[in-house]
């Protein structure tokens, strides 16, 4: 399976500044300190976090980052895309005449890869922000 740093980076910081967004916008040197995730690496991210609103800047002494929207509204997907990653289980395309041998057939383990990749995406589709948030709140 591959799910780059890119898309678990992204999830992070956005449940950090979800958790700590409420007293004033959240800037990225707090969460890059926080998750220990480079500061240039996250500059990248937010940007396409930004372009998808998902997320707004906030300019001046006290700026920072915060949510376009609500944590209930934000799936993981949403983040996930928005960072340019996707799940894949599969080495070849799902739906290539060539298989995945590169002949005109699919391997014999084609459809549990391809079924693992539509749960991990349906997982992802049905998490909230909200609901790692409301996790770690819990422990």
């Amino acid at each position: 399976m591959k799910l780059t740093t890119k898309g678990r980076y992204a999830v992070m910081a956005m449940a950090d500044l979800a958790a700590n967004e409420n007293i004033k916008p959240v800037s990225l040197n707090e969460i890059a300190l926080r998750q220990n995730i480079s500061l240039s690496y996250l500059e990248q991210l937010f940007l396409k976090l930004k372009n998808n609103n998902l997320v707004k800047s906030v300019r001046g002494p006290q700026g920072g980052y915060v949510l376009e929207r609500n944590p209930k509204d934000i799936k993981l997907s949403n983040i996930i895309f928005a960072v340019d990653e996707e799940v894949k289980t599969l080495n070849c395309k799902k739906d290539s005449k060539k298989g995945c041998s590169g002949k005109s057939f699919k391997c014999i383990t084609h459809s549990l890869w391809a079924d693992l990749e539509n749960h991990i995406n349906f997982f992802f589709e049905n998490k909230k922000l909200s609901d790692l948030i409301q996790r770690e709140q819990k422990t």
